[in-house]
């Protein structure tokens, strides 16, 4: 039956209640065929975005995620994934979301209104000149990202926009603007739906990309993982199984001697030198593997 009033938004959306279970899923995941390629089309900016973040990172200074509601909630969440994925330190990649711990948990939309607690919040983790901040927000005028972006910038912190809305406030302040134009929601406004994803994706290339250029991998090997349980040693293992081509025997026997250090381990086997000699390579090469090992 058709509706008689106007539906606004995506069409797509339209009379969305009265359809079959199958046709709501088929709109949802046509809709979502739509985020890589408005992706694609911001990887120039994607690119300057992760070098700036990588210059940060060389130089000491650290990586910052900041949002509200689902955008704050998918920076918390890439950042808490970067100390197993690539073995840093929990402060070099943080993120920071309006309403704190509570919010992660429960919903507390209302600290988006508040600017105020974006730059307390900022110095409390003292950000700073040598460190980076991507504001993400669907809309890009999200007060408390806004008021963020304009604190960090003061203070002389690289800043980086990432939103869905190409005339977002937010885009006047940063030196760098990633804008994913996935169009309207197949809800109208629920952005934790394609807006949420293209931001997932994005933080998944900028955090990932930066963390291979500073050498965190080997080839695609998770080789700074750290070993912390049996599951990890097991994929340690693995690791330089595959990089190395050794047996399961020698790379166990040679891991014990490294402290199960999956670089000095992958750099002593395939260098054929001692263990002091792999440590050093990796120490000159910033431990950087496939370095350390072009030296000899």
């Amino acid at each position: 039956m058709r509706r008689l009033f106007m539906v606004e938004g995506n069409e797509n959306g339209y009379n969305l209640d009265t359809m079959s279970t199958f046709e709501i899923l088929k709109k949802v995941n046509d809709e979502d065929k739509k985020i890589a390629k408005a992706i694609e089309k911001e990887l120039s900016n994607i690119e300057e975005a992760v070098e700036l973040i990588v210059e940060s990172l060389e130089k000491g200074g650290r990586l910052f995620y900041i949002g509200s509601g689902t955008s704050g909630k998918l920076g918390v969440m890439d950042a808490s994934e970067c100390p197993p994925t690539f073995g840093v330190s929990d402060s070099m990649v943080q993120g920071i979301i309006s309403g704190g711990v509570e919010a992660l948990s429960g919903w507390l939309e209302h600290t988006e209104d508040k600017p105020e607690l974006a730059v307390h919040d900022l110095e409390v983790v003292n950000i700073n000149k040598k460190d980076v901040l991507v504001g993400i927000t669907a809309s890009g005028n999200t007060p408390y990202v806004v008021a963020a972006m304009g604190y960090a910038k003061e203070v002389g912190c690289k800043t980086i926009a990432l939103m869905c809305n190409s005339a977002g406030k937010i885009k006047g302040i940063c030196e760098v603007t990633i804008a994913i134009e996935v169009g309207p929601e197949l809800i109208l406004g629920s952005t934790r739906m394609k807006a949420g994803t293209a931001q997932k994706m994005v933080l998944n290339m900028l955090s990932t990309v930066a963390m291979i250029k500073l050498g965190k991998t080997y080839s695609n090997l998770m080789v700074n993982v750290k070993p912390i349980n049996k599951k990890l040693r097991q994929r340690v293992c693995e690791i330089v199984k595959l990089a190395t081509g050794e047996d399961e025997v020698t790379v166990n026997k040679t891991l014990e001697l490294c402290e199960y250090d999956p670089k000095v381990c992958i750099v002593k086997i395939k260098s054929d030198v001692t263990l002091e000699k792999a440590k050093e390579l990796l120490k000159k090469s910033k431990g950087n593997v496939a370095k350390a090992l072009k030296v000899l």
